[in-house]
């Protein structure tokens, strides 16, 4: 089997196999040297925590070689939506958004459920995992619970992402590509040797987007994007066994977003149509913009018996998103979030090498973040009119007025956090036996430092009197502060039948952190206005300010096969998740302006997942993948308010929790024709489809996705010194929604993206 005839299906293929995939033209991995080193297109990628090769271990696991990720334009780590089996990364919103779901677990706002490394560096803040991988040489995506080794909020997995490394690969890299909806990407990338043992890598890129929804308002597309960035890497091996990488990265986005269609009944105000079903239209400005800045620097010292290693960054981010929150063409209130972070983290990884009958593998990591936010929600005159006075005049007796056309409300935040953690694995080989335990203490402090303000004049009239002037004045500042120490143990067995194939059972605890509601300040302070016009008693603040950490118990039983000398490749995975406190999304009732995360009670996810890569002959390689997840609530009780506004307790026992999806499939085949012309190389036939559903939308789960499929093809001609894709995405123009919520009581969805076409050229120096 030739390298060449990968296609991008991303799917569990083999760290053994990858390299086997090679062709035997790459170089041949020095197993004394690293962790972790699978040739892959010639390049050596390198892992510190994780075993020799990936399908060798007690853990489900999908691996993306660089060609794949050529030929399937991977650019993010959405795009490896469906394609792993349980991995569900729905695109809508912004950039910020980032959301992943993955074996029933996610979570749409703050901590995230899975981890993502690049170049071994942890990315701390889940707003910045959408971002380019530019010359991603490999992706890793492990699911379960990987806590012992990554610690907090890798409780559904972790993606390990790896960049080209300048001592593997010489030369220059260009790429090109047009597309639909006026899309563009250019990225140019220069690598090479300074010295036989010192390399540097410089990578370039831009991508635009024109947009593809038209908001009806204003008649321009709303989800634009810009984004640019580049990265610049230093690798440096000493004959002593000394290793220094160090990569700093940056990017620029200023993207539209927000293409939030509404739906429900046509909206008429005094006899005018406001907004109908279906429309996308909003009178105020919404957009995105995100500078981040990194730096990693990997310090490794490698001997006889052992390895240690250091793993540092700093890690900085300022953005800010601007929301017409109520996605209408009325006047309700807007939003400006901005937000800057600084982050260090420090991870120290003492290993033994690999080979010995018994492994073991002690760590320390330590982490520091810093963040600011200012999160002023603004009113506007129908705000004003509906959600403040329209509520506070509830007796014709009182009559409360208002001549502003504005009324802001101000929050702004401080957001203090670090964390601390010791962590040990020991591996002992028995035989075709291999045992695993591992256990992990983690200690985090988080703190929320807040400053409430709002300003607000009216009148009162009373019992048809003159109306008198009156006054409202709040300006508040408080703290909340929490602390969590974990204990997260993990414990596997395998039995390997050969070096191919092999059956596992795992047990693992995952830990996701807990946080505070900071987009629930709003109706906070909004309440508290209503109460004292009413009242004139100050307003007491509700228990809704923080959430709980979400826990959960993994109990798995998978394997790796292998078949026919490697030409029938798979894995499979039997999953049961028990999830106390899982933090869910929420909508307060009414119309309230912001959505909170509450935590709730008790869940569990089962499921199955398999994968299956078949290479029949050299030319045809088909693969396929299914996960299947049923994740629903074990306990999980609220308060609701009836047809007449009275409080009424009702239980979602049973209910699917939303937005995971019960199915994914990708199915997909490439031929390789040779075309036995020197300058024209190959060309490359490839047709897939993608499908997910049923998706869950609320925890009544009265709405919902239904399954859907989208078909894909390109045809690439291939050729060592360039290629040139010609490509279709979603060929069936199916209609689908990715994502679905309520404001001020109205409900919104994002459409999938249509049917959508474009060339891309890749040029290698």
């Amino acid at each position: 089997m030739h390298r060449k005839s990968l296609v991008i299906p991303l799917l569990l293929l083999a760290s053994a196999a990858a390299a086997r995939a090679a062709g035997g033209n790459g170089p041949a991995p020095d197993t004394e040297t690293a962790d972790t080193v699978i040739v892959v297109d010639k390049v050596q990628v390198t892992a510190i925590k994780q075993g020799l090769v990936l399908r060798s271990q007690p853990v489900a696991a999908s691996i993306v070689g660089s060609r794949a990720i050529e030929r399937g334009r991977i650019g993010a780590v959405k795009n490896l939506s469906q394609t792993v089996p349980n991995f569900h990364a729905p695109d809508y919103g912004s950039r910020m958004t980032s959301s992943i779901y993955i074996r029933g677990l996610g979570a749409r706002i703050d901590q995230p459920v899975i981890g993502l490394n690049i170049d071994n560096v942890p990315v701390l803040n889940k707003d910045n995992f959408d971002t380019e991988l530019a010359d991603a040489e490999r992706i890793e995506v492990l699911r379960g619970p990987q806590s012992t080794l990554y610690g907090r909020n890798t409780m559904g997995g972790v993606v390990n992402v790896y960049t080209l490394s300048p001592l593997t690969y010489e030369g220059v890299r260009l790429m090109a590509e047009y597309g639909s909806g006026d899309s563009y990407r250019f990225r140019a990338s220069s690598y090479y040797k300074l010295a036989p043992d010192l390399g540097m890598a410089v990578t370039g890129y831009y991508t635009h987007t024109g947009g593809f929804f038209e908001n009806q308002c204003t008649g321009e597309k709303c989800d634009r994007e810009r984004l640019g960035g580049g990265r610049w890497k230093m690798q440096w091996r000493s004959r002593r066994g000394v290793r220094i990488d160090n990569t700093l990265a940056f990017s620029v986005l200023d993207q539209g977003g927000y293409p939030y269609a509404y739906v429900g009944e046509d909206i008429v105000r005094d006899g005018k149509t406001v907004i109908r079903n279906g429309e996308i239209a909003y009178n105020d400005p919404s957009s995105y913009r995100r500078t981040t800045v990194s730096d990693g620097l990997t310090v490794r010292y490698d001997t006889e018996k052992y390895s240690v290693s250091s793993i540092t960054s700093y890690q900085y981010s300022d953005d800010e998103m601007n929301l017409d929150q109520d996605f209408t063409p009325e006047s309700w209130f807007t939003l400006r979030q901005a937000r800057r972070e600084h982050a260090l983290t420090e991870d120290v990884v003492f290993r033994s090498r690999d080979g010995r009958r018994y492994g073991w593998l002690f760590g320390a990591f330590g982490f520091y973040r810093h963040g600011t936010m200012d999160a002023p929600v603004n009113f506007k005159r129908t705000g004003i009119e509906e959600l403040i006075l329209g509520n506070a005049n509830v007796s014709p007796d009182l009559v409360y007025t208002m001549d502003a056309d504005e009324l802001p409300l101000y929050s702004d935040f401080r957001m203090p956090s670090y964390g601390a953690a010791l962590y040990h694995e020991s591996r002992l080989t028995l035989g075709c036996w291999r045992i695993t335990a591992g256990i992990r203490a983690d200690y985090e402090r988080t703190r929320l430092r807040y400053h409430s303000k709002a300003d607000m004049s009216y009148s009162l009239s009373v019992n048809g009197g003159a109306p008198f002037p009156l006054g409202i004045a709040i300006d508040e500042t408080n703290e909340i502060a929490h602390s969590y120490t974990e204990i997260l143990p993990k414990f596997s067995a395998m039995y390997s039948f050969d070096e191919m194939r092999n059956l596992y059972v795992s047990i693992a605890r995952g830990y996701k952190a807990g946080g505070f509601n900071t987009q629930m300040f709003s109706d906070i302070l909004q309440e508290k206005i209503k109460w004292q016009m009413a009242s004139g008693i100050p307003y007491e603040e509700p228990d809704l300010m923080s959430y709980k950490p979400e826990y959960s118990w993994n109990y798995e039983l998978g394997g790796h096969f292998s078949c026919m000398d490697g030409a029938v490749r798979g894995d499979f995975a039997l999953f049961y998740i028990d999830v106390r406190d899982q933090q869910i999304t929420v909508f307060p009732e009414g119309q309230t302006t912001g959505r909170m995360m509450t935590n709730a009670g008790r869940t569990r996810s089962l499921g199955a997942e398999a994968a299956l890569q078949v290479s029949p002959w050299r030319q045809l390689d088909i693969n396929l993948a299914y996960g299947y997840t049923d994740a629903r609530f074990v306990k999980y009780e609220t308060t609701v308010k009836d047809d007449a506004g009275t409080p009424v307790r009702i239980s979602y026992k049973d209910n699917r929790i939303p937005y995971a999806p019960q199915h994914t499939f990708s199915a997909n085949a490439a031929w390789t024709v040779a075309t036995g012309v020197t300058w024209l190389g190959d060309v490359v036939l490839q047709t897939g489809v993608r499908c997910a559903g049923r998706i869950w939308w609320n925890e009544e789960n009265s709405l919902s996705q239904p399954f859907y499929a989208l078909a894909d093809a390109s045809v690439r001609f291939e050729h060592k010194h360039y290629s040139l894709d010609i490509w279709g995405r979603n060929l069936g123009g199916a209609r689908y929604d990715v994502f679905y919520f309520k404001s001020i009581g109205n409900e919104f969805v994002q459409r999938g993206r249509p049917r959508t076409f474009g060339i891309t050229l890749n040029i290698n120096i």
